[in-house]
């Protein structure tokens, strides 16, 4: 398909953005961008080929070597930063509607996590990398080792479409605290937003090269992770890609950080307060239509509370008001691409042929006939061994799980091949966290579950490898350098 055969829309994106300008694709591959709540197109992107990611790698390693920012201070590099997360505070309205139309979030939780959490993170970082020394000297035998933490190079940064703004953050704004440049390669199921961060960064005034963006299909993904220039991988997206990632990593002896898929689990112990579970409910199971990868849509309940809980969050499921995600009075909107909401209703109509009981939903809801919906579903009775208590659903699809004791709850929680979110919901702080600590999982919250900008994320087993977030966050793009001096510099 040529460039110019598409019909013209303010939100085209035709350009990548390398070395600082907006540049012309080395091909011709463009793709229609479909509004996830009507099915209509709202503009047209184009793809990179293997040569376009060989440009942007280029010009970040320019940057890093022979550029300013290579030589930046501490002071220098937080100053740009924070004048980075004010251009991006100023489009956050656009940016955050943008992103909803995309893939139907929520306009309210967009206008948190698209719109504000980008520039949050930013002042994080800055704040994290000033109080970060970056030298320091020890005594050896011979006179002192000066310990140096130096930034890891030229970093590929390979982002999903659910949270398309902030999970770029979750690696851009470490990455050039510590002194990285970065290739951003977002995902295609959200084309259009990914180009605000272009131009914040030329508003910032960001060095060449620092920042390079350009859009691509997994051809274009592997182009990155292989490149011979980039010195690490920072990737958020599906296990199976994760998979593909990391073996590639390993050939080539490179830094990567996975952030993979997850099946948590919410524990309702048999103290527990229904009215609590409620009231976090909603971002512990159902945060972004569900589209989330910490979703607890493994309900865990003690046996003896049972009918009750079940009862409960089938009702609180039934309380969703779908529709347009840019009504502020909408509760949850519909998944992202047509392709998704079949996925999720292939993975219903596979629980309906299993022994599990469909209490609610269970398909497309009938009063909306346009865009990706589907109705919040809840499965009792589920077996943890059934496939919906095994693969990540991706939907508001709930598997309700009844379990004997304390001790059962733990092995049931821990019986999965992923181990990211979790919660325990108990009136008893102490005993909820007596479980929290056994439960093998990167997170996990008491009585509700919220991410927290300021500590370490991240998952066991197959959720992933490496943390975003938090001062630890920075780690991954330091690589240790020890300089064994005579004199002693202490």
């Amino acid at each position: 398909m040529s460039l110019t055969a598409e019909r013209p829309s303010d939100l085209d994106r035709k350009r990548f953005f390398i070395d600082g300008a907006w540049v012309d694709p080395s091909g011709d591959r463009l793709q229609d961008q479909i509004e996830a709540a009507t099915g209509e197109r709202i503009g047209v992107a184009v793809l990179g080929t293997e040569a376009d990611i060989d440009a942007a790698v280029r010009a970040a390693r320019r940057a890093l070597d022979d550029g300013p920012w290579g030589r930046t201070t501490v002071a220098e590099r937080a100053a740009a930063l924070r004048r980075f997360a004010d251009a991006l505070e100023k489009r956050a309205g656009d940016t955050s509607t943008l992103v909803s139309r995309e893939n139907g979030m929520p306009i309210g939780l967009s206008q948190m996590l698209n719109g504000g959490a980008p520039a949050v993170l930013l002042r994080i970082y800055a704040d994290v990398i000033e109080n970060l020394p970056l030298e320091e000297a020890r005594p050896s035998q011979a006179g002192s080792t000066i310990v140096r933490r130096e930034p890891v190079g030229v970093v590929g940064a390979i982002t999903p479409w659910n949270f398309p703004q902030a999970l770029a953050m979750f690696k851009i704004a470490p990455a050039l605290a510590a002194g990285c440049t970065v290739v951003l390669k977002p995902s295609p199921e959200t084309a259009l937003d990914s180009y605000v961060f272009a131009d914040a960064a030329q508003e910032a005034g960001l060095p060449e090269g620092v920042l390079n963006i350009v859009l691509g299909d997994r051809d274009a993904g592997a182009a990155l992770v292989s490149h011979p220039l980039v010195d690490k991988v920072a990737f958020t997206g599906s296990t199976e890609a994760g998979r593909a990632i990391g073996q590639e990593c390993g050939r080539l002896i490179r830094r990567v950080t996975l952030e993979l898929g997850g099946k948590s689990a919410a524990i309702f112990l048999d103290d527990g307060n229904v009215e609590t579970l409620l009231a976090g409910l909603d971002n512990a199971s159902f945060l972004n239509n569900s589209q989330t990868c910490t979703t607890q849509s493994r309900i865990l309940i003690a046996r003896s509370r049972y009918d009750e809980v079940v009862e409960a969050v089938a009702s609180f499921a039934d309380a969703y008001k779908l529709g347009d995600p840019l009504d502020p009075s909408v509760t949850m909107g519909p998944m992202a691409t047509r392709g998704h909401l079949e996925r999720v209703l292939n993975h219903i109509e596979i629980a309906k042929n299993s022994d599990a009981r469909l209490i609610t939903g269970g398909g497309r809801p009938d009063h909306l006939d346009r865009g990706w919906f589907v109705q919040p579903t809840v499965f009792a009775d589920v077996d943890n061994a059934d496939r919906l208590a095994r693969e990540e659903v991706f939907g508001p699809v709930m598997a309700l799980i009844p379990f004997d004791d304390d001790e059962d709850a733990v092995r049931i929680a821990n019986d999965s091949n992923y181990g990211l979110g979790g919660s325990v919901w108990s009136a008893d702080e102490d005993r909820a966290l007596a479980v929290a600590r056994r439960v093998r999982t990167g997170t996990i919250g008491l009585n509700y579950y919220t991410l927290d900008l300021g500590a370490p994320f991240g998952g066991f087993k197959d959720s992933g490898i490496g943390r975003e977030l938090g001062p630890e966050g920075v780690n991954a793009y330091l690589e240790y350098k020890s300089v064994y001096a005579s004199a002693k510099y202490l």
